[in-house]
């Protein structure tokens, strides 16, 4: 990962957790049930989420209380607007946002010299079933302090209002109280820490629940996806919910979608774009062997690039070139058919989101698609980081270089 840290292409918006800061952490972690880090610095995301800590406790969603129960920790202000590296829902991000936005200057003062734990409760106490995920809807997100702050400074108001009854301002140990609750919680008096609940609306979305659900609600009839061959078999037998239910390796998933006006795909437009060009030489890469000169060079040079379309067999040359071929002949017959000369992974690779769908429904659609077909770099990492990073430790180091520049060239 060093050539990706070094471009600022992983987890560079992590904060760094130090000092006083790991023990408000750990204090925030008791107060949700779950154990203290024996780690003395670390770094956090905008949910409060920790890579380290993951290590540490090698459980990459230790902040949840399994799938129906996730948490999150505000120790910074500085939390606000920044990435959430591992979502456990798709819509995490936004919940963050609106969390900062409805209490921010809260935020600001409260985490000043304490933290804030955050509970997200969908009225879900534990999933049983896979389609247990319909219930999802309205998010209630509460909020609890550390220490009890907001017990504490009910506490210092009656000693302050005890002090100012009759003569008991010269009573000593009043005083002695009132400087033990200022020097261990500050002065109180006058700081708002009343966080009320707030609501999100889910509308589609993606949950790693159940080892990662599409719940699609928001077109002509729901469709669940599935990328866990267990789950998607036990929910197919369901006969309760009036669903359309997939595993995300069918391919016809693809036309249901389509079908629903959720993707499109025009090969006309989309073989001139970018996208084209990026998932084009990713099926190169993937058929080339042992060769002469470095990924980079090949992808980037376009002699170097014919030459090895040239070199390769010809099962592998149309392979890449398929869908080419398939438009240039389409344009003096329609007697080809796309799915004898166009590999159907490419052709999954080309789909986009439709554009009629709106800006957070193309983001979801965008995963999914993805997820079925991951053949653009640059997709891959906007959309799914942590299998971008999985993928990109098997591939050879030379098409890392490529990837980066990739991506780079797109921020």
């Amino acid at each position: 990962m060093d050539k990706l840290k070094q471009a600022n292409l992983y987890r560079s918006d992590l904060i760094s957790v130090g000092g006083k800061l790991v023990e408000r952490y750990n204090k925030c972690l008791e107060t949700l049930g779950f154990p203290r880090t024996k780690l003395t610095s670390f770094s956090i995301d905008g949910m409060g989420w920790s890579p380290e800590v993951a290590e540490e406790r090698k459980d990459m969603h230790y902040l949840n209380h399994g799938d129906a129960n996730p948490h999150g920790i505000i120790i910074s202000p500085l939390q606000k607007g920044k990435p959430v590296y591992l979502p456990f829902h798709s819509f995490d991000k936004e919940m963050m946002q609106h969390i900062f936005r409805t209490h921010g200057r809260k935020i600001n003062d409260i985490t000043r010299d304490s933290a804030i734990c955050i509970d997200f409760d969908q009225d879900i106490d534990v999933f049983y079933e896979p389609l247990d995920i319909l219930k999802y809807k309205d998010v209630s997100i509460t909020f609890r302090l550390i220490d009890n702050l907001e017990e504490k400074q009910k506490q210092q108001q009656l000693l302050i209002d005890k002090f100012n009854h009759g003569n008991n301002f010269i009573d000593e140990d009043i005083h002695q109280e009132l400087l033990e609750s200022a020097k261990t919680f500050g002065d109180l008096r006058n700081r708002d820490l009343t966080l009320h609940s707030i609501h999100y609306s889910t509308k589609s979305f993606f949950t790693r629940a159940f080892n990662g659900v599409y719940l699609l609600r928001d077109f002509i009839k729901p469709i669940v996806v599935f990328e866990d061959l267990k789950y998607y078999k036990e929910a197919i037998k369901d006969t309760i919910h009036d669903v359309l239910i997939y595993h995300i390796s069918q391919p016809e998933l693809i036309e249901k979608l389509k079908s629903h006006l959720i993707i499109e795909c025009d090969l006309d437009r989309i073989v001139n774009t970018p996208i084209y060009d990026r998932v084009k030489k990713f099926m190169l890469y993937s058929v080339l062997e042992n060769p002469e000169h470095p990924i980079r060079d090949i992808l980037n040079n376009k002699v170097l690039l014919k030459s090895y379309l040239n070199k390769i067999e010809v099962s592998k040359r149309k392979k890449v070139m398929g869908v080419e071929l398939y438009l240039e002949r389409l344009a003096r017959s329609n007697a080809y058919k796309l799915e004898d000369m166009v590999d159907e992974s490419f052709y999954f690779a080309l789909h986009q989101p439709h554009s009629s769908l709106m800006p957070d429904q193309r983001d979801l659609i965008h995963k999914l698609l993805i997820n079925i077909a991951p053949k653009d770099v640059l997709f891959l990492y906007w959309y799914d980081k942590e299998q971008f990073y999985k993928n990109y430790e098997t591939w050879d180091d030379s098409f890392r270089e490529w990837v980066i520049e990739q991506i780079s060239n797109n921020i």
